[in-house]
């Protein structure tokens, strides 16, 4: 699972939404739900991608063994690459196979022009190089050099960002979420216990009810938060706060004023790390301005 700030992450962007096309509350909170399910299908569909590289490095050697004409490498292939334990498990996870199956268009065909491209640039690197030459692996090798291949070839590759792009426009925007799950996944797992489940956004009916009365609560008092955040805009005008800033502020002040369980802290450390995901580089300064004199002027620890 992730933590919570992923799911207030989807409430802001909801109500960003609801600012520019007002619809039911039933249908704003269908569409987020099915918002935070896509995540998990961009995830999966990043997971496989991994798996894919692998099964075209088997490709590859299969082709060697089958020449007329064979090289040592050929006869004798360097099997360290398709033999990576991390690959090995995310392979074999039982949950990402029976997903997959009952979503054909997460696999990945290794004539893919973005994973052909992908494994030459991959082989040819000197990080992958290395690798293959480096004498013996143990399992925190292999984790080490899936987790940077994984940054160098997927988190950071801008031709594999427009492509989930073009097949899923919201995946632009949650592929940063994605990319944490891949990346806890990877340091997750373990050298002598299998893998059998996955992380998800919403762990439980406890992270769902939490995404739907925050959603709730926000528009139920939104105008009344926002005459409280206005009377604390010391020389500044409401109308000169961005859309994007002001929704932040009204739902964090929300969460502070109706979710008493929560540490004051915890909630402003959590919305200055979701300004830097969505709004300005000097958001995030007066964000914590505004909310750390709130959770004083109110003694809201």
């Amino acid at each position: 699972m992730l933590g919570r700030r992923q799911i207030r992450e989807k409430v802001v962007e909801s109500l960003y939404s609801y600012t520019q096309n007002p619809i039911k509350f039933d249908v704003l909170e269908k569409n987020m739900f099915s918002s935070i399910d896509k995540i998990y299908h961009l995830y999966i569909y990043q997971l496989n991608f991994l798996v894919a590289l692998k099964d075209m490095a088997e490709k590859q050697i299969e082709i060697g063994k089958n020449k007329y004409i064979k090289s040592a490498n050929d006869i004798d292939p360097n099997q360290k690459f398709i033999q990576n334990q991390i690959l090995l498990k995310i392979e074999e996870n039982g949950e990402r196979l029976s997903f997959t199956s009952k979503n054909q268009d997460l696999k990945w065909e290794t004539h893919d022009d973005l994973l052909v491209k992908t494994f030459q640039r991959m082989t040819a690197g000197k990080r992958y190089q290395d690798f293959m030459q480096q004498e013996g692996h143990s399992f925190e090798d292999d984790q080490k050099f899936i987790g940077k291949l994984f940054l160098r070839y997927m988190a950071e590759n801008e031709d594999f960002h427009d492509h989930l792009e073009s097949k899923e426009m919201s995946w632009a925007d949650d592929f940063h979420i994605s990319n944490s799950m891949i990346q806890k996944t990877i340091g997750f797992f373990k050298e002598d216990e299998p893998s059998h489940t996955l992380i998800k956004m919403i762990k439980d009916e406890d992270d769902r009810d939490f995404a739907r009365k925050l959603l709730r609560e926000t528009l139920n008092h939104w105008d009344e938060i926002e005459k409280t955040l206005e009377a604390r805009l010391e020389n500044w005008d409401l109308e000169r706060v961005s859309l994007l800033d002001k929704i932040i502020l009204i739902t964090a002040i929300c969460e502070l004023d109706y979710f008493p369980l929560t540490p004051g802290r915890v909630i402003i450390n959590e919305y200055i790390e979701i300004s830097k995901v969505f709004s300005t580089d000097r958001s995030n300064i007066f964000i914590n301005g505004i909310l750390d004199k709130y959770t004083k002027d109110f003694n809201r620890n």
